[in-house]
Protein backbone atom coordinates (compact mmCIF):
# COMPACT_ATOMS: atom_id res chain seq x y z
CA UNK A 1 0.00 0.00 0.00
CA UNK A 2 0.98 3.61 -0.54
CA UNK A 3 -0.52 6.92 0.56
CA UNK A 4 -1.74 8.58 -2.67
CA UNK A 5 -3.02 12.01 -1.67
CA UNK A 6 -4.40 14.25 1.06
CA UNK A 7 -7.55 16.25 0.26
CA UNK A 8 -8.52 19.74 1.43
CA UNK A 9 -11.75 21.56 0.58
CA UNK A 10 -11.05 25.15 -0.47
CA UNK A 11 -13.29 28.17 -0.98
CA UNK A 12 -11.36 29.87 -3.81
CA UNK A 13 -9.51 27.40 -6.01
CA UNK A 14 -7.48 29.99 -7.96
CA UNK A 15 -6.24 31.63 -4.75
CA UNK A 16 -5.35 28.24 -3.25
CA UNK A 17 -3.51 27.03 -6.35
CA UNK A 18 -1.54 30.28 -6.38
CA UNK A 19 -0.59 29.78 -2.71
CA UNK A 20 0.55 26.18 -3.10
CA UNK A 21 2.44 26.83 -6.36
CA UNK A 22 3.82 30.36 -5.92
CA UNK A 23 4.35 30.40 -2.13
CA UNK A 24 5.13 26.75 -1.35
CA UNK A 25 6.64 25.80 -4.72
CA UNK A 26 4.38 22.88 -5.64
CA UNK A 27 3.48 22.07 -9.24
CA UNK A 28 -0.11 21.85 -10.47
CA UNK A 29 -0.18 18.28 -11.80
CA UNK A 30 -3.75 18.12 -13.10
CA UNK A 31 -7.11 19.83 -12.74
CA UNK A 32 -10.56 18.55 -13.70
CA UNK A 33 -13.99 20.18 -13.65
CA UNK A 34 -17.06 18.07 -12.90
CA UNK A 35 -19.97 20.28 -14.06
CA UNK A 36 -22.70 17.78 -13.20
CA UNK A 37 -21.42 17.61 -9.62
CA UNK A 38 -20.51 21.33 -9.54
CA UNK A 39 -16.96 20.80 -8.29
CA UNK A 40 -13.34 20.93 -9.45
CA UNK A 41 -10.41 18.78 -8.34
CA UNK A 42 -6.83 20.03 -8.56
CA UNK A 43 -3.81 17.86 -7.70
CA UNK A 44 -0.52 19.48 -6.70
CA UNK A 45 2.79 18.19 -5.45
CA UNK A 46 6.56 18.14 -5.49
CA UNK A 47 6.75 15.27 -7.93
CA UNK A 48 4.63 12.98 -10.06
CA UNK A 49 1.61 11.21 -8.61
CA UNK A 50 3.01 7.78 -9.46
CA UNK A 51 6.05 8.38 -7.23
CA UNK A 52 4.87 10.84 -4.54
CA UNK A 53 2.02 11.61 -2.21
CA UNK A 54 0.24 14.72 -3.51
CA UNK A 55 -2.30 17.27 -2.35
CA UNK A 56 -5.83 17.26 -3.74
CA UNK A 57 -7.73 20.55 -3.54
CA UNK A 58 -11.49 20.16 -3.89
CA UNK A 59 -13.53 23.22 -4.80
CA UNK A 60 -17.29 22.85 -4.52
CA UNK A 61 -18.56 25.62 -6.78
CA UNK A 62 -21.35 26.74 -4.45
CA UNK A 63 -19.24 26.91 -1.26
CA UNK A 64 -16.91 29.82 -0.50
CA UNK A 65 -15.59 28.75 2.92
CA UNK A 66 -15.45 25.86 5.37
CA UNK A 67 -15.15 25.38 9.11
CA UNK A 68 -11.85 23.58 9.57
CA UNK A 69 -13.01 21.75 12.68
CA UNK A 70 -11.24 20.55 15.78
CA UNK A 71 -10.17 17.25 14.25
CA UNK A 72 -7.88 18.70 11.59
CA UNK A 73 -4.23 19.06 12.51
CA UNK A 74 -1.84 20.04 9.74
CA UNK A 75 0.11 18.99 6.67
CA UNK A 76 3.88 18.58 7.17
CA UNK A 77 6.63 19.45 4.68
CA UNK A 78 10.33 18.67 5.00
CA UNK A 79 12.61 21.68 4.39
CA UNK A 80 16.41 21.92 4.57
CA UNK A 81 16.30 25.15 6.59
CA UNK A 82 13.08 26.21 8.38
CA UNK A 83 14.35 29.73 9.09
CA UNK A 84 15.14 30.37 5.41
CA UNK A 85 11.87 28.72 4.34
CA UNK A 86 9.90 31.13 6.56
CA UNK A 87 11.72 34.09 5.03
CA UNK A 88 11.02 32.83 1.49
CA UNK A 89 7.35 32.10 2.23
CA UNK A 90 6.87 35.52 3.81
CA UNK A 91 8.57 37.21 0.83
CA UNK A 92 6.16 35.40 -1.51
CA UNK A 93 3.15 36.69 0.44
CA UNK A 94 2.62 33.68 2.71
CA UNK A 95 1.61 33.94 6.34
CA UNK A 96 3.98 32.49 8.96
CA UNK A 97 1.98 31.76 12.12
CA UNK A 98 4.78 30.16 14.16
CA UNK A 99 8.32 31.27 13.50
CA UNK A 100 11.05 28.67 13.01
CA UNK A 101 12.61 27.33 16.18
CA UNK A 102 12.99 24.18 18.26
CA UNK A 103 9.77 22.36 19.07
CA UNK A 104 8.64 22.26 22.69
CA UNK A 105 10.18 19.34 24.57
CA UNK A 106 12.55 18.53 21.70
CA UNK A 107 15.29 19.72 19.38
CA UNK A 108 13.64 19.46 15.97
CA UNK A 109 13.35 22.86 14.29
CA UNK A 110 9.81 23.51 13.06
CA UNK A 111 7.62 26.38 11.87
CA UNK A 112 4.00 26.76 10.81
CA UNK A 113 2.45 28.65 7.91
CA UNK A 114 -1.19 29.05 7.05
CA UNK A 115 -2.85 28.74 3.63
CA UNK A 116 -5.59 31.11 2.40
CA UNK A 117 -8.32 28.90 3.88
CA UNK A 118 -6.68 28.74 7.31
CA UNK A 119 -5.16 25.26 6.99
CA UNK A 120 -1.89 24.89 8.88
CA UNK A 121 1.26 23.59 7.18
CA UNK A 122 4.17 22.53 9.38
CA UNK A 123 7.71 22.99 8.09
CA UNK A 124 10.09 20.42 9.59
CA UNK A 125 13.82 20.99 9.19
CA UNK A 126 15.48 17.90 7.71
CA UNK A 127 18.92 17.40 6.15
Amino acid sequence: MRLLHVMLRVGDLKRSIEFYTEVLGMTLLRQNDYPEGRFTLAFLGYGTEDQNTVLELTHNWDTTSYDIGAGYGHIALAVPNAYAACDEIRARGGRVVREAGPMKHGNTVIAFVEDPDGYKIELIERD
